[in-house]
């Protein structure tokens, strides 16, 4: 179980099943940006408030400073190895088949669980206009999935505040049917969306800056740095802001799919998070400034979680009306409160038509997660299946859709996404360890791009990591390793016999001591290296 399947070896295997390469530079960053600005700014920014208050400004530095560094752990190792498969693939190539299986069964909960959550937060934005645009009053028990606490090892469910949600569902289905269609179109309508969402964070921070009251910042951080129990605070807020940057890795899992993917990859990494970052500190202050952010309390006056059942009755209390934590659409909500009802219904449908750009990407890695893995025997190989007129991976596709929306049908934005944080800083951690190994242990290997720092930046990724997971709250804490150990059970039942690797059907002997150490050799009809045709 701790057998490796070299770099070479998993680019020959990406060689003989690949996906179409037909993506540039431009439609990356896109894809990057489409992945990175969504819930996390659109919806999350009133979960950070109830947590930090004002100081979510500084929260989204922190969680920006640990991507970064993330961002450039990724971005050598896709350049590397530009095939699907992102932090899982690269654990392989390193820390052997074990730990990559654990890294793939983590990443579910990074991309099929931020997809559910994003689904949620789309619905939240149609409601209120549905609500406040149309005058209808949508049902409420079907409206929202209910919350959930942990009950030692086991989830409860409390149904006051709704049992499905319908509009997240809908919105889930809709997008896997226009994944399955294929990647390029896919792109296509990613990029248009991109513009609505760009275009609608503009206006609200033109809108929202000029109208700041320092007054309204003040307490800047009502909850401290750390908070009363974990998961509150600066620091806590930080953890759940996380998930509003983590797009920029579904750029990796793109990398198969990629022309010229040593080049354009760390483009398309780095670029969307350089560009997200400054949105998202403009639109944090607007929000924050211009009607504040103070977190509401409980019955005893204490600090609750959002999403928790103290929360949901602190916020169904007449003076919470109009708070910003208690919004299910906190960019729109803010731009009614300040006189602009109408923009901000119109920031409401640009929500409603943007959002579905990162279920999209969302779905799409969790998507390529899974191929890969079936690629390599550890999930059935009928998971590869491809579409014959669209040449999309749909069986795989399909399935991924199916249990999005059942888990945005049945659980709260805020929980989906500090469950979906602790996958994804998981995985984060194991790529920051696999740079450092991979320079001992394979030091000559060509790097397109390379970690500047390398033993300063990966570490800080690493601890950076490990920092935000342990300032999750309790319950996300406690998801991963109860979804890990239900994923060995798998392991070891299925794929730790199944393997390709296991079973020696590998396309490079990396297990012999004669293995080759250079590029892998050319497939017979592939163009010759450096030729115009292999650009192509």
């Amino acid at each position: 179980m701790w057998r490796v399947k070299s770099l070479d070896a998993i680019l020959a295997t990406a060689e003989k099943k690949s996906l179409h390469r037909s993506l540039g530079p431009v439609q990356l960053t896109l894809l990057g940006i489409g992945a990175i600005i969504g819930t996390g700014i659109f919806v999350l920014t009133a979960a950070a408030s109830q947590k930090a208050g004002p100081g979510m400004m500084v929260s989204f530095v922190i969680a920006g400073a640990v991507c970064a560094v993330a961002a450039l752990c990724y971005s050598e190792l896709a350049a590397m190895a530009p095939v699907s498969g992102s932090a899982y693939t690269y654990t392989y190539a390193v820390l052997g088949e074990l730990l990559a299986w654990c890294v793939g069964w983590a990443l579910i909960l990074e991309y099929a669980v931020a997809a559910s959550a994003v689904s949620v937060g789309w619905s939240g934005y149609v409601l209120g206009l549905i609500e406040n645009g149309i005058g209808f009053d949508f049902p409420d028990l079907l409206s929202a999935g209910p919350t959930w606490s942990m009950n030692g090892f086991i989830p409860t469910p409390d149904f006051s505040a709704g049992i499905v949600n319908i509009p997240a569902i809908i919105v889930a289905l809709a997008v896997t049917g226009l994944l399955v269609l294929g990647t390029t179109e896919s792109a296509r309508v990613n990029a248009i969306l991109v513009a609505i969402k760009v275009a609608a964070l503009t206006v609200f921070i033109v809108l929202t800056l000029p109208v700041i009251d320092t007054a309204n910042l003040s307490p800047f951080a009502p909850n401290g740095l750390f908070g009363a129990y974990s998961g509150m605070g600066i620091v806590g807020a930080a953890a759940s802001i996380f998930f509003a940057y983590v797009g920029f890795d579904a750029v990796s899992t793109a990398a198969e799919e990629t022309k010229n993917p040593q080049r354009n990859v760390p483009i398309g990494l780095i670029g969307s998070l350089a560009f997200c970052t400054v949105f998202y500190l403009l639109v944090a202050l607007g929000a924050a400034g211009a009607i504040g952010a103070q977190p509401v309390l409980g019955a005893a006056g204490q600090a609750v979680q959002p999403g928790s059942p103290a929360f949901v009755a602190a916020c169904a209390l007449p003076a919470n009306a109009e708070a910003l934590v208690c919004s299910n659409e906190a960019l729109a909500h803010v731009l009614r409160v300040i006189g602009h009802p109408q923009v901000g219904n119109a920031l409401g449908t640009a929500a409603l038509l943007a959002l579905p750009s990162v279920i999209l990407m969302m779905i799409y890695g969790q998507t390529r997660i899974f191929f890969v893995m079936a690629r390599d025997g550890l999930l059935p190989e009928g998971l590869t299946k491809m579409h014959k007129r669209f040449k999309t991976p749909y069986v795989v596709t399909l399935f991924t859709g199916v249990a999005v929306a059942i888990a945005a049908a049945l659980f709260p934005v805020g929980q989906l996404a500090d469950i979906s944080n602790s996958g994804t800083l998981f995985a984060f951690f194991m790529v920051s360890i696999a740079v450092l190994i991979l320079r001992k242990t394979d030091p000559n290997r060509q790097r397109p791009f390379k970690t500047p720092l390398v033993w300063i930046i990966a570490p800080l990724s690493a601890a950076g990591c490990a920092f935000l997971f342990w300032n999750l709250p309790h319950d996300a804490k406690m998801v991963l390793p109860i979804w890990g150990a239900v994923g060995l059970v798998i392991y070891f039942a299925y794929g730790f016999r199944k393997s390709h690797v296991a079973r020696g059907l590998v396309d490079v002997p990396e297990l012999s001591p004669d293995a080759p150490v250079g590029p892998v050799p050319p497939m017979p009809g592939a163009p010759a290296p450096g030729s115009k045709e292999e650009r192509d």
